[in-house]
């Protein structure tokens, strides 16, 4: 399972500067249980941001916990 999002931040991160991000989350099924549960294995941004025309594309795997604070922080300036 592959959910998808658009991150947009005003003041620059590592490894991004300032726009609109493509992040994707991977995630795996935990079978065994009675109920439908995921785990996380990756969480990945992708540069440039959705805005930037360009021939080359990274995608670089980040730290939730460090993307969740970067992005708070954003919010709060």
């Amino acid at each position: 399972m592959l959910p998808q999002a658009a991150v947009h931040a005003e003041r620059p991160w590592r490894p991004a500067a300032c726009g609109t991000y493509r992040l994707v989350v991977d995630e795996e099924e935990i079978f065994g249980l009675s109920f439908l549960a995921y785990r996380r294995t990756a969480t990945m941004l992708h540069i440039p941001g959705i805005s930037v025309r360009s021939d080359r594309h990274q995608v670089v795997e980040v730290d939730p916990e460090e993307l969740a604070a970067a992005l708070d922080a954003d919010a709060l300036a």
